[in-house]
């Protein structure tokens, strides 16, 4: 594990957030903070028939978290709440060192911060505010065709 953990890959993805703007009304919105750091990221989301066709993001984060939050938002288009919910633990257990890399596209990238402990938390915030947003959107939209 000689690979630095600020690489010039993590350093790219950092500088190029897509979505980075909130949305003026989501359906569901999150925001989750590392205690450790102080990184910040908020989620918005909009579904349709189950499925983010929208999502914005404010990200006040490291560049492990700006990274993160990248890859977040290149992918999550046309996932559900479960899809969602299931990159937040499979992200989580990899990052703990209990189960395999996770699904979700370019997560490898992380390999360098793994026995990084203290940047876990900023690693996580964007999927799990993301799979919370989604989640809070899949509540609101459930019931209202009266």
């Amino acid at each position: 594990m000689n690979a630095p953990l600020y690489n010039t890959e993590i350093l790219r993805l950092a500088a190029s957030i897509p979505h980075h703007q909130r949305l003026t009304e989501p359906m569901g919105s999150s925001e989750k903070r590392s205690p450790i750091c102080g990184s910040r990221v908020t989620v918005d989301v909009n579904l349709v028939d189950g499925r983010v066709i929208e999502v914005g993001m404010l990200v006040r984060a490291c560049a492990l978290g700006q990274a993160s939050s990248s890859l977040l938002a290149a992918n999550i288009l046309g996932k559900t709440p479960a899809e969602l919910a299931t990159a937040r633990d499979e992200l989580t257990a990899w990052l703990a060192g209990e189960g395999q890399a996770p699904s979700w596209p370019d997560l490898d990238i992380f390999i360098p911060a793994l026995t990084v402990t203290a940047r876990h938390p900023s690693i996580r915030l964007a999927f799990e505010a993301a799979a919370e947003a989604a989640a809070i959107a899949a509540t609101s939209t459930t019931g209202n065709d009266a």
